[in-house]
């Protein structure tokens, strides 16, 4: 009886790592989902073509109208690297949270193999945010292009005197000039 009982379990356990196994190595290499762009929002926030709001995980830049520094440029960036029919591939982040307050997808956006989440704090465009402290995949580089972008005063960090670099706060930029 016990013997069986031993047989059984450890039956059933092979049994589900070998489709966990199977389920992780489908699903780990498998391609990003393609699609296209019908417009930009904002700094950090794109319309696919099938309606979908997508919302660029773990950056920030200053809210349109909202009068702050850089928050037209910031838009008139993104809009540069993604314009109208743009295919891009989405890619989510399994630490962070898939979808935001507002129904907005959160992902990291690539396009032609490149990580525009981290072109934008690279290029001065965006700041690190990690929301309610939560950081992604790309934390660490996010953190470095967004170090090498303020010393070289690039984007907002040039443009905007009263900037505030803080990782765990949205962009602060100061009222344009």
């Amino acid at each position: 009886m016990i013997r069986e009982m031993a047989f059984r379990t450890t039956l059933v356990l092979v049994l589900a790592l070998a489709v966990a196994t199977t389920w992780v190595s489908a699903t780990v290499g498998a391609p990003a989902p393609v699609s296209r762009v019908a417009r930009v929002i904002d700094g950090d926030t794109i319309v696919l073509a099938d309606g979908a709001h997508v919302r660029l995980l773990q950056i920030d830049t200053p809210e349109p109208g909202s009068a702050e520094c850089y928050s037209r440029a910031a838009g008139r960036d993104l809009r540069r690297m993604l314009p109208a029919g743009a295919i891009v591939q989405l890619e989510s982040d399994p630490r962070l949270d898939q979808v935001d307050r507002y129904g907005r997808l959160l992902r990291y956006v690539h396009r032609g193999g490149r990580n525009l989440n981290l072109a934008l704090v690279r290029d001065g465009s965006a700041t690190v945010w990690f929301y309610d402290g939560d950081r992604g995949r790309y934390a660490g580089e996010l953190l470095t292009a967004a170090r090498a972008a303020r010393q070289a005063r690039r984007g907002l960090w040039g443009a905007c005197p009263h900037a505030v670099w803080d990782p765990f706060g949205p962009a602060t930029t100061g009222p344009s000039s």
